[in-house]
């Protein structure tokens, strides 16, 4: 319980966070054209069909296999899930709300709600969309670099580069801007990792 409250508190800090920046742009520059939820992409996917049921099933795949592969390079190296390493099913709240609400909706917001439709609107979508995928992939490889060494954290950059690509194109063109495809798709990846961690699988 302690470590589900935990985890809820530091879910609502980091949310806080990550929403910072975007708050502040919209109140200056766009407050008067749309709520910022809607804004921001958290919004309902128009015409949610087969296609982008599809791309869904792929990009949780695509992030299973790379979250799977990233683990196994990573295995006996202190991550953000090492803290379930062997809770079972007692730590499985506490890892429900990691994956989808403190790591998964907060980068979400900035990266795909707030960072990758700025620089679209600035540069097109193919920059804006490489753009935010280098920053994504960087900001989860730099956290590595003392710890896994250059090589590894290259890998992790350009996994998590390429993943980030994926999903903020799937938004953009297939989810009519809606965020709440690469949340899902996010989460359960990052719930899959969790789960690894939970039950010692590697």
């Amino acid at each position: 319980m302690e470590m589900f409250l935990n985890e809820l508190f530091n879910s609502i800090v980091q949310i806080i966070l990550f929403t910072i920046i975007p708050i502040i742009w919209w109140l200056v520059i766009n407050r008067r054209k749309e709520n910022f939820f809607k804004w921001i992409g958290i919004k309902n996917i128009k015409d949610l069909n087969y296609k982008i049921l599809l791309f869904m099933i792929i990009g949780i795949l695509i992030f299973f296999g790379v979250g799977f592969l990233i683990l196994y390079i990573l295995r006996g190296v202190e991550t953000a899930t090492s803290k379930f390493i062997g809770l079972g099913i007692n730590g499985l709240a506490a890892t429900i709300i990691y994956s989808f609400i403190r790591t998964a909706l907060s980068e979400e917001i900035f990266f795909r709600g707030f960072l990758l439709k700025r620089l679209s609107n600035k540069f097109g979508l193919l920059t804006g969309n490489i753009i935010q995928g280098i920053l994504f992939g960087l900001i989860h490889g730099i956290l590595f670099i003392n710890i896994a060494g250059l090589i590894k954290t290259i890998i992790i950059i350009i996994f998590t580069a390429l993943i980030g690509c994926f999903i903020g194109y799937i938004n953009e063109k297939k989810t009519n801007g809606s965020i709440i495809f690469s949340w899902i798709v996010h989460g359960i990846a990052n719930l899959f990792s969790s789960i690894i961690s939970l039950f010692s699988l590697i």
